[in-house]
């Protein structure tokens, strides 16, 4: 599992509780945004059908069908490494395309 924040990367075989800080920065890990169900483009970002809606996707929460993905569901942050590799990515495939 790989944090939505830092990008920090760490094993999550076993269960993530609610209070589970990331090792790297401490934000919650039982949160939306590093569920495998988080989708922007979902129906209250959510592909899950049966889960209740969670206003806030960076705090704990409490959701039954929360599991864990694989690269920080959220996207990217600002600022951080993958933040970067993204831009970097961006910019060649404008160069391909002569955007």
């Amino acid at each position: 599992m790989r944090c939505h924040r830092c990008g920090k990367e760490f094993d999550s075989a076993g269960r993530i509780s609610r209070n589970d800080p990331c090792p790297g920065c401490g934000v919650p890990l039982h949160a939306c945004l590093n569920c495998r169900f988080y989708s922007e483009s979902a129906y209250h970002q959510c592909r899950e059908s049966e889960a209740e809606f969670v206003s806030d996707k960076e705090s704990a929460n409490v959701c039954d069908y929360f599991e864990p993905g694989r690269d920080g569901a959220a996207g990217v942050k600002p600022g951080s490494d993958a933040a970067a590799r993204q831009a970097e990515a961006r910019k060649k495939l404008d160069h391909l395309f002569k955007k």
